[in-house]
């Protein structure tokens, strides 16, 4: 609720980027598809990036978005293989019809024997998408315009009062969180549950609003090489061009790491050999006590690995100075040094 706006005159924002992706999780997630031979579901809403606000002037609301969004599946063809990969959506913004939406579809195990997903994804999985896409706009304006205008009954001004009279009206409840619905196989496998953040800490930490970030790098290595180039003492103080502070290969859960003289710092919560790093990480300027989550999954096909990059917690403001940090400091330094991959 605007309390200072008399007559709703003022030009008042709401960046609403938090709820965009709440939104996304709660209308994407489970969404599935099927036919003769495989199924497949929605398991993760990985990334949001962009910038989404609601505003309003004089009565009138207006909504301005452009977002990237990066959605992750999983699935099973006829020979009960598991696959697993995500969908980019580059551009969904204000004025996007359903001729603009472009689907970028990455399978990150992918075979001669499991490529029927992809078409399954594009002729069954993509219209569904597309159809809660398009109501994301309406929808926004519809839940937020309460947070920024005065009630109807509150204005005096004719001018004003005329402008709310043509604008959506404010939702009375807020959506109701919908259950997931579970794949259509493999009834052990079922859509992950949300947790708590590990970032959030205690009320003493500083709060930021924060946004996401996903990369797919490919390097034409091993798993296991760029598993130990991202985690021996020798193989860091290569690429980064400076002597780290982490424990000697391969370090402990729980260990602490410094990289480019203090300017990169974190935190281990999860090392799995060849397959996953999960660690806490912060660049040094941040507000002390505050760290993003960086999650790197090692996905190794024929000839490549591919890293799977999932950053969470990053502030905004922030996404691309990580995000160009990110793809020079460690993925085209690590190129570079090793040959591992053809330097864009």
């Amino acid at each position: 609720m605007v309390v200072n706006n008399p007559n709703n005159w003022h030009w008042v924002d709401k960046n609403c980027l938090t709820w965009s992706k709440e939104y996304f999780e709660e209308n994407l997630l489970g969404l599935d598809a099927q036919d003769e031979t495989s199924n497949v579901h929605i398991v993760d809403v990985s990334s949001v990036e962009g910038d989404v606000d609601v505003s309003q002037r004089k009565g009138k609301v207006i909504s301005l978005f452009d977002l990237k969004i990066v959605l992750s599946f999983h699935g099973y063809n006829e020979k009960d293989d598991d696959i697993s990969g995500s969908i980019t959506i580059p551009e969904l913004a204000y004025d996007s019809e359903e001729s603009d939406l472009v689907f970028e579809i990455s399978v990150y195990n992918e075979s001669s024997e499991n490529t029927g997903i992809t078409t399954l994804i594009k002729q069954k999985l993509v219209p569904q998408l597309k159809s809660k896409l398009l109501k994301f706009g309406p929808d926004l304006i519809e839940t937020n315009v309460r947070d920024i205008q005065i009630e109807k009954d509150k204005v005096t001004s004719t001018y004003t009062k005329g402008n709310l009279s043509q604008a959506p009206a404010p939702a009375q409840q807020p959506q109701q969180k919908k259950e997931a619905p579970k794949p259509v196989a493999k009834p052990t496998t079922t859509v992950p549950k949300k947790e708590e953040s590990k970032t959030s800490g205690t009320s003493k930490i500083p709060k930021y609003n924060t946004t996401t970030l996903h990369l797919e790098p490919s390097f034409n290595t091993s798993a296991e090489q760029i598993y130990i180039t991202l985690l021996d003492e020798s193989r860091i103080a290569a690429w980064t061009r400076s002597y780290p502070i982490i424990e000697k290969f391969p370090p402990k859960e729980g260990s602490t790491f410094k990289f480019f003289g203090g300017a990169v710092q974190g935190k281990f919560l999860k090392l799995v050999r060849n397959e996953q790093i999960v660690e806490l990480w912060r660049l040094q300027d941040w507000k002390e006590g505050h760290y993003a989550e960086l999650d790197m999954k090692l996905v190794q096909s024929s000839g490549e690995t591919k890293l799977v990059v999932k950053f969470s917690g990053i502030p905004i403001g922030e996404e691309e100075r990580v995000k160009d940090n990110f793809e020079d400091m460690y993925i085209r330094s690590i190129k570079i040094t090793f040959g591992f991959g053809a330097v864009l």
